[in-house]
């Protein structure tokens, strides 16, 4: 039973800590809705900046007044309009420019991820995630298993807290990796768990994968703009995240997509590689696509590569 005294202790904890917050308040610059003023719902959806309808209006102005070549006038010409938001996103995130996109939703850009890092193998076929992830994380997962053909009971690797607790030790976690990690393919597991609030070791789940030669991702919906992160130095092959939680782009709104600088080098991975396949460019000219390396799950720096011959 929570009690008035219980509040008010709660209360002037809360005054003390935002007095300290090394960091001025910016509750003003954002609008609280008139239906709920005492706003929890920020990892549902984060409130709508003041400034936000001001810029929607100058870029319906500008499709007014230039039209097509909104594309490539003024101080945000459209074709790379992503790119004022690049470095800002770089710091929250901890990469580097080159291995940062916008695009898609969060679930599309997990399948594509999935597409490209999951690479089964007859001896490395699982992936590991958390049990009761993000529902929709959950069914891209189980649809890449059974695209491959796998089944889930036996291909799908899941991680459970104690018996009589809620969230995961890292411990396990890193044990988990250990002992199942030569049959793991990918991990993917949250930032920040959904329904526990739990912050995932990123840092150390990343260098147990690497020791035990799995791609590691991260699903950072509720971990972008919420905690610190450094992607790059962790060594986290691939993430995704939306943006309308604690980053407050509005519903709707573009994900994101994070891939080491490490997968980028001469091209991306792909799914069944071969010795030479052949695609058409938007142009209808055929190009050869060659396989640069060999599939080595070992070191995940051996990862295949395409180039456009």
């Amino acid at each position: 039973v929570i009690t008035n005294a219980m509040m008010l202790n709660l209360l002037e904890s809360a005054k003390t800590l935002d007095l300290k917050d090394d960091v001025p308040t910016m509750k003003d610059d954002f609008l609280f809705p008139t239906l709920t003023p005492i706003y929890l719902c920020g990892n549902s959806l984060g409130l709508q900046p003041r400034a936000l309808q001001k810029s929607i209006i100058s870029q319906l102005d500008k499709w007014a007044h230039e039209g097509v070549e909104g594309h490539f006038l003024g101080d945000t010409p459209w074709l790379d309009i992503d790119s004022i938001v690049t470095d800002s996103l770089c710091k929250l995130l901890g990469a580097n420019a080159d291995e940062v996109v916008l695009m898609n939703s969060l679930s599309a850009n997990l399948h594509f991820m999935l597409t490209s890092f999951y690479r089964p193998s007859s001896c490395r076929m699982k992936i590991l995630m958390e049990k009761r992830s993000f529902p929709s994380d959950y069914h891209v997962v189980i649809s890449q298993l059974q695209l491959h053909g796998y089944d889930v009971e036996t291909a799908l690797l899941e991680l459970h807290p104690r018996i009589n607790e809620v969230i995961l030790r890292t411990e396990d976690i890193i044990d988990t990796i250990i002992t199942h990690g030569d049959t793991i393919a990918v991990i993917l597991l949250s930032g920040v768990q959904y329904y526990t609030g739990q912050l995932f070791d990123m840092e150390a789940i990343c260098v147990a994968a690497k020791s035990k030669g799995c791609f590691v991702g991260f699903d950072l919906a509720h971990a972008v703009g919420n905690v610190p992160l450094e992607l790059h130095d962790w060594g986290c092959d691939f993430a995704c995240w939306c943006t309308y939680k604690y980053l407050n782009c509005g519903p709707g709104s573009i994900g994101g997509c994070f891939v080491h600088e490490k997968h980028g080098k001469g091209g991306v991975p792909i799914t069944s590689p071969t010795s030479s396949q052949f695609e058409k460019s938007a142009s209808g000219v055929s190009k050869e696509v060659i396989l640069d390396e060999e599939v080595h799950h070992e070191d995940v720096e051996s990862t295949p590569r395409l180039r456009m011959a």
